[in-house]
């Protein structure tokens, strides 16, 4: 089987240290372009993978290099223009979530992809993660009988970003970097779509780092989550069913735990977990907020390259993408109006090629 010929959009921190590693490791995939505008980060990835073309930009790489698909890792407000060259040239595209970012591109990238007919992947690899498929088949048997509320979390510690990470307008703020990933999550778990959202948004020391976001699904289950780029390192998840509650802890747990309804059983559990927080290792911490050993970002990939080269569907696809943003766009709407936006009614067309 011939190697499956990929070019690079972006060799940024992630690029470098998660899909460059990952792509170079993957049999049958050849690394044969890189396009990165800064001189630096360019002679940098010449050495380490000196048989690969460099670009400073990416119009250059999809006119002068001969790849078979893309990988676009550029900065947020890149994602729809990159993504629609290579789709106007027939290539194949993984995307870096977000999408785009406003609604009005989002719909031009997906347009270009209906019309390429070609794969089109988001980067939305946590579906991939092994807790959160645990977390699915366990709310598929039923588990916890009707679900009551869920609650999540995703939060960073304070680091420092690089410039246009800093505003909106640019493609930063937390929505776009972390509720992204959360919010499709809530469609790939609970398979329901996001009916209804109330935002409250603060910007502390980068605009819009932090967001509360209470979330209605068409089913009615409520969601409440909250989102930050300036606290502590957490993403974790609570499911509370009549039958029980599933809780999620992708930074401090191996695997799902699910509580029975009944004191005794509640506090065997307490008394558990305490023997296990006593137990747990640092290293386990670290090995989960390291993004270089995070497991769902190879089997994202690898699933790319697959459905490249079996040319069939693929998700998260760019559709699911444009889902989590049309939730983005609703929260920022509701956080201007200071009330809850009616998230709307996507319809097969806006999805389908």
């Amino acid at each position: 089987m011939p190697a499956l010929k990929i070019g690079l959009f972006g060799c940024g921190s992630i690029a470098r240290l998660v899909h460059l590693n990952i792509l170079t490791r993957l049999p049958d995939v050849t690394v044969v372009a890189l396009a990165e505008s800064d001189p630096q980060r360019r002679a940098e990835m010449h050495q380490r993978l000196p048989q690969a073309a460099t670009f400073t930009d990416y119009h250059d790489l999809l006119e002068k290099a001969e790849v078979d698909a893309v990988v676009i890792c550029l900065p947020n407000a890149l994602h729809a223009e990159a993504a629609i060259a290579a789709l106007q040239r027939g290539k194949p595209v993984y995307v870096e979530k977000p999408l785009a970012t406003n609604l009005e591109d989002g719909r031009r990238v997906l347009a270009a992809w209906r019309r390429a007919g070609v794969v089109g992947m988001s980067g939305l690899n946590l579906r991939f993660h092994e807790l959160f498929h645990t977390t699915k088949q366990q709310l598929q048997v039923n588990r916890l009988g009707p679900l009551i509320a869920v609650r999540s979390t995703r939060s960073t510690a304070p680091y420092p970003l690089p410039p246009w990470k800093l505003h909106r307008h640019s493609g930063g703020g937390v929505l776009l970097d972390l509720a992204s990933h959360h919010i499709d999550l809530v469609h790939f778990l609970f398979e329901s779509a996001i009916r209804e959202v109330y935002a409250e948004i603060r910007s502390q020391q980068s605009e819009g780092d932090s967001a509360m976001l209470q979330l209605r699904l068409a089913n009615g289950v409520p969601v409440q989550a909250f989102f930050a780029l300036n606290t502590s390192e957490e993403d974790f998840w609570e499911i509370y069913g009549q039958a029980g509650k599933l809780k999620v802890d992708r930074y401090a747990a191996t695997a799902v735990e699910i509580s029975e309804p009944t004191p005794e059983r509640t506090r065997l559990e307490f008394l558990q977990r305490g023997v296990r927080m006593l137990a747990r290792s640092p290293a386990l911490l670290a090995k989960f907020l390291a993004p270089n050993r995070e497991p769902s970002y190879r089997i994202a990939l690898a699933h790319f390259v697959e459905a490249v080269r079996d040319k069939r569907p693929v998700h998260p696809d760019l559709g699911d993408a444009y889902r989590s943003l049309a939730v983005i766009d609703a929260a920022e709407e509701s956080a201007r109006i200071n009330q809850a936006v009616v998230v709307p009614n996507l319809v097969d067309e806006d999805f389908t090629r």
